[in-house]
């Protein structure tokens, strides 16, 4: 198992954070090797475009294909936000920074042995400046205010638990094989790496992004951080809802009632269903008197989810008590 030993001025510091760029490399990710139903649909509209890019590309083709490992993949896409609330540029920046030679060690460190031929010409860091810039323009930046509506609220519930539970609480929530071990000791994975000390570090961030597993995030010796699954997935779910709904209740209202199998805040309702938050207040009243839904203050949001009776109404599994829990088959992979 791989076992960080965190100083506790620098867990007395964590915090969470959003991260742009982190959620195109999991958008990245999703386009190259999919995994889940989700993705897998996700992935279907943009899959020719990704192709056709990539075939007239061979460097960018060498560079991705030499960069993961067994359990790893390179540093270049695992940097960690440098501030609580990046913009795609900035982070673009950074990596922009990062010279030709310092991706080959990237390589060299995920894949031991000798690189490819082609990799030794420049251009590296122009090609990933490329890839990435496109995954943004063509997927995650046309989708980002409804994902970053979601990335917020995940926090906004993470932070309720951290208010009643610690840290200690938090974590195993985020990734099933995440936990605190006492002593300054941070579980990360299951892979059987050195103990890490990060006496160094000036940070470490927790990231929520669009994937269905994690990955460590770390700019050594200085920046650490875990990026976990958002609740909720991009897939649509209208299908599930049950014939006659609509007509029991509203179309509208029933599309509320079937978004709310996480915690979910007003405005991230809003933005999902196209409705104003005036009337997402109304019919969330309606759906509380009726015992069909349930809520609870975390800072400046409100959080609402499904009751018992409201999942038997949309014939969904039960909600989870509260912002509290997490995927249970999410886990963390190293970078």
């Amino acid at each position: 198992m791989s076992v960080w030993h965190v100083p506790v001025d620098l867990l007395a510091r964590s915090r969470f954070a959003l991260s742009p760029m982190t959620d195109t490399v999991a958008a990245w990710r999703a386009l190259h090797r999919p995994r889940g139903l989700w993705q897998h649909s996700w992935r279907r509209p943009h899959l020719a475009a990704y192709q056709q890019m990539l075939s007239r590309r061979p460097l960018l083709r060498a560079l991705l294909a030499a960069s993961f490992g067994r359990h790893w993949m390179a540093d270049f896409f695992t940097m960690a936000p440098a501030t609580a609330a990046p913009t795609f540029a900035e982070e673009l920046a950074a990596l922009a920074a990062r010279p030709d030679e310092q991706i080959r060690a990237d390589l060299r460190a995920t894949r031991p042995g000798p690189l490819d031929d082609v990799l030794a010409a420049g251009g590296l860091t122009d090609e990933l400046v490329f890839l990435l810039d496109w995954v943004w323009t063509h997927t995650v930046g046309p989708e980002w205010p409804a994902r970053e509506q979601r990335l917020r609220a995940d926090v906004v519930a993470r932070t309720a638990v951290l208010s009643a539970e610690g840290w200690a609480g938090v974590l195993p929530d985020l990734a099933g094989t995440m936990r605190w071990l006492g002593e300054g000791r941070l579980l990360v994975d299951d892979l059987h790496e050195p103990p890490l000390p990060l006496d160094r570090a000036e940070q470490l961030v927790f990231v929520p992004a669009h994937t269905v597993r994690g990955w460590v995030l770390w700019d050594q010796p200085t920046r650490f951080g875990m990026v976990y699954p958002v609740r909720g997935v991009l897939a649509d779910t209208t299908s599930a809802v049950p014939d006659g709904l609509d007509r029991m209740i509203g179309p509208n209202r029933a599309a509320i009632l079937r978004r709310l199998a996480t915690p979910v805040s007003t405005s991230h309702l809003a933005a999902l269903t196209g409705l104003s938050i005036g009337s997402v207040g109304d019919h969330l009243r309606v759906l509380l008197d009726a015992g069909a839904v349930a809520k609870r203050r975390s800072g400046r949001e409100v959080l609402y989810w499904r009751t018992p009776l409201g999942s038997a109404m949309t014939g969904a599994q039960p909600s989870p008590p509260g912002p509290a829990r997490a995927d249970a088959d999410s886990d963390v992979v190293g970078p």
